[in-house]
């Protein structure tokens, strides 16, 4: 007695959305604001402020990620630095910063990069190649895939 399947064969439909790009690098944001580690926190939180980010890879001069600092980070160290009551100026960004960064590839595809936003929490992954960074895809990215290939594959 073999195992029988109960599922129907899937018939191959043919779509527009076979010729669309569904890798993250196709929806990932190549133009970065970046930070250093000597920055001045101030420096960071003005930044984020005037561009309307949440936050931003930290590269060395070789453009290779060594972090990321975010809203939370800055937050984190304005409430430290009130509630030790401690100077706020001249901190710099290597000691706020999160120094293990989560990385996906930039080949994954988009639908997986959704799952791993929904199972790590994360507001943004940096895309590395060849030790440098190349871009980032956000939550907002990932949104703005899902509806453009809305139009072609969902009903």
């Amino acid at each position: 007695m073999g195992i029988k399947s109960f599922l129907a064969p899937k018939r191959k439909q043919k779509s527009n959305s076979d010729s669309l790009p569904l890798k993250v690098s196709d929806y990932m944001t190549k133009k970065l604001i970046t930070f250093k580690t000597d920055q001045k926190i101030e420096s960071v939180i003005d930044t984020l402020i005037k561009y309307r980010i949440s936050g931003a890879p930290v590269v060395n001069d070789k453009n290779e990620l060594i972090g990321i600092i975010s809203e939370g980070d800055c937050i984190k160290h304005i409430s430290d630095s009130r509630y030790y009551n401690m100077p706020m100026e001249n901190t710099l960004v290597e000691k706020h910063m999160v120094k293990n960064v989560d990385t996906i590839d930039g080949d994954m595809n988009i639908f997986d990069a959704a799952n791993k936003f929904i199972e790590s929490k994360h507001r943004r992954f940096p895309i590395v190649e060849n030790g440098k960074l190349v871009g980032q895809i956000s939550q907002k990215d990932i949104l703005k895939a899902a509806l453009a290939l809305k139009g072609d594959s969902w009903k």
